[in-house]
């Protein structure tokens, strides 16, 4: 829904100046923007058009935009099916306007999402908790972190793998810079691309307060979080798992894995990609940190009437207590986000889910066999992988062959160079919208690039 007209004058906005005492636009904003930061010359603006033109204008520009590649880029957002029917739920006026519910028992609606959002996570991740929802997987897993140091007062070293999201580790950097805390990283084997056991049992102590992993980790390679678990209760270290929403359709869920806190990120479930956002933070854990979990939380109860109503049953954040007993300094959830979360999980059910996930496994590992049939390209990592998975290319100018693909309007994977990894190294993920077709087109391109 598109409402680009814009009905104010230029005589209604002299008659606001004017009732504030005003003479121009730029003193209504003097005392908040100061002049070193001010444009101080005038917009190189182009000469002014109709309306008419401006449209055509803006949809020549629109025009431009590639939307029928073949993409086979994951790195943490995928391109999975969309149903429409989650962009009209969205789309709708009363949820898009509802920015947060500060008067919370008035937004119902919102509660209500909120609520049913929270169960479905729940249910997804079999975790007792959940919240309704963070800005991203990158700052779910940083807040998961000191969460786990709030929990565990005199401990304050937590072990990050190699294997983690490079952006993920960044952010977490970011949020405990300046904090009594030790990030140490856990080795990855070159070999398997999983974790190496043997070096996170030597750095697990008693000065531990958390052990982080992601499975499927950056790689796409699964971890034995079994084993994890065993180490870490040993120590009495608290774990953390960076989940797949997705592949929960498949894997066991973080619940039965004995995991502490799980966090992810819910773009796969019914969120366009976007240029890198808005996402969806999700973080679950157990019923005795829910007072140290972050974010909001929505509960139902009934009314002196008997009926289901819906409250916002948990705040922890500076605005609505003393600032010193804040979890975190959010002050809002991604709302419209984890409205799409939710039809999309509603929508899918359990099924849904479990054939998306199928889907995306044997597309992955058939395009990797196709794909290892090149003399040129071989498999980087041993390790069973659920949808995404390294390859390494030889070739002198690994570069100029991904862009050769790039003309033939193929997205070959993410080049890992791009997170200073080996420069013949591209992580290929795959979803259920890839087709058998689709993957051979490539697998022949490569063929005729590479010999």
């Amino acid at each position: 829904m598109n409402h680009p007209y814009l009905p104010l004058t230029d005589q209604d906005r002299e008659e606001m100046l004017q009732a504030l005492g005003l003479r121009s636009v730029s003193e209504l904003f003097e005392e908040l923007l100061p002049p070193e930061v001010r444009l101080n010359r005038p917009l190189q603006l182009p000469p002014r058009l109709s309306e008419w033109e401006v449209q055509k204008k803006v949809e020549a520009l629109a025009g431009q935009n590639q939307i029928d590649w073949i993409l086979f880029m994951g790195a943490g957002a995928y391109d999975h099916y969309i149903p429409a029917v989650i962009q009209h739920i969205a789309s709708r006026s009363e949820f898009y306007t509802a920015y947060t519910p500060y008067q919370a028992e008035v937004s119902q609606g919102t509660l209500q999402v909120m609520y049913e959002f929270q169960s479905l996570v729940c249910d997804l991740t079999e975790m007792e908790v959940a919240n309704s929802s963070m800005y991203d997987g990158a700052s779910a897993l940083a807040e998961a972190v000191l969460m786990a140091l709030r929990i565990q007062k005199k401990r304050n070293v937590v072990l990050l793998p190699e294997s983690l999201h490079p952006f993920y580790r960044q952010v977490v950097e970011t949020y405990v810079h300046r904090q009594d805390l030790q990030l140490q990283t856990l080795r990855m084997d070159p070999k398997t691309g999983q974790l190496d056991l043997n070096h996170v049992e030597s750095l697990l102590g008693d000065h531990t307060a958390a052990l982080v992993f992601q499975h499927p980790n950056f790689f796409g390679i699964l971890e034995d979080p079994r084993i994890l678990r065993q180490l870490t209760e040993k120590v009495g270290a608290l774990l953390i798992q960076v989940f797949d929403p997705i592949s929960l359709g498949i894997l066991e869920p973080p619940g039965a894995l004995g995991v502490d806190i799980a966090v992810a990120e819910g773009q796969p479930l019914g969120i366009p990609l976007g240029f890198g956002g808005p996402y969806l933070g999700l973080l679950a854990t157990r019923q005795a940190y829910v007072r140290q979990m972050p974010g909001r939380l929505a509960g139902m109860t009934r009314d002196l009437e008997g009926r289901r109503g819906f409250v916002m049953a948990l705040q922890t954040r500076e605005q609505h207590i003393r600032r010193e007993k804040a979890t975190s300094n959010i002050c809002t959830n991604q709302m419209l986000c984890a409205l799409m979360a939710t039809a999309y999980l509603s929508l899918m059910g359990k099924e849904g889910i479990r054939e998306v996930a199928y889907q995306s496994l044997a597309k992955a590992h058939y395009f990797s066999e196709r794909l290892s049939q090149i003399p040129a390209v071989r498999l980087q990592f041993t390790g069973p992988f659920f949808r995404e998975f390294v390859i390494s290319l030889s070739h002198p100018e690994p570069d100029q062959v991904y862009s050769r693909l790039q003309e033939r309007k193929i997205l070959f994977g993410v080049p890992l160079a791009r997170f200073q990894g080996p420069a013949h190294d591209f992580l290929i993920a795959v979803t259920e919208k890839r087709t058998r077709e689709e993957m051979d087109t490539v697998v022949e391109a490569l063929q005729e690039l590479v010999g």
